[in-house]
């Protein structure tokens, strides 16, 4: 990670989803490319090959990569958080914190990383935006807080998201409120994936 410009206004960390790769996931981001915006996709810490598992695995055979399973749970938070801390770290060495504006997003499974990540209470975001994805279901009403530090979180959902339904939706919905937190929503006519012109009104927006 080299040196940015002085006219740097807004850091973007962004956090795919499940069976995504950060440089694939990282393209659908380029609509809101400008000279004052970086953005930063950090990838999941483990790779595997997608497709059946009884498959032979070819050269071209397409690879994923997930934040996290069932399998030493505590232990694999605890290593993404430790690895978003370091980026973080890393970035703001760099960049003077104040001067510029911090986006987190998470889609997917990406959406539980950053919740996880920001309530532990040692990184303050200014816009949060959940798309697509379930907030942890341990997150209590302090890590909640903290998720509103700066304002209100966003969240981001398609009309005909195979996963993000209506029923997950409005549980969500009834979650946040439950613990306190102040919330917008942008939805938009798609799928599981990232829409275009929600990125384009989520950059528009204010919080």
């Amino acid at each position: 990670m080299g040196s940015f410009g002085a006219d740097l206004s807004e850091v973007w960390i962004v956090c795919h989803g499940h069976a995504q790769l950060a440089a694939r996931f990282l393209a659908r981001f380029t609509p809101l490319e400008r000279e004052d915006r970086l953005f930063v996709a950090p990838e999941a810490l483990s790779r595997f090959y997608l497709g059946a598992h009884n498959e032979v695995h070819r050269p071209d055979t397409p690879i994923g990569a997930t934040w996290m399973t069932r399998e030493d749970r505590e232990a694999e938070i605890e290593d993404q958080v430790r690895y978003l801390d370091l980026l973080h770290a890393d970035i703001f060495a760099r960049v003077e914190r104040e001067r510029v504006k911090l986006w987190v997003l998470g889609f997917s499974q990406g959406v539980a990383t950053v919740t996880r990540w920001l309530a532990r209470d040692g990184v303050t975001a200014d816009r949060v935006v959940l798309w697509a994805g379930m907030i942890p279901p341990e997150l209590g009403v302090g890590g909640a807080r903290a998720l509103t530090a700066r304002g209100p979180v966003t969240m981001v959902v398609g009309s005909s998201d195979e996963f993000a339904t209506p029923k997950v939706v409005a549980a969500q919905q009834a979650k946040l409120s439950e613990l306190g937190v102040a919330y917008t929503k942008i939805g938009f006519e798609g799928g599981h994936d990232i829409s275009e012109s929600a990125l384009m009104e989520l950059a528009g927006s204010r919080a």
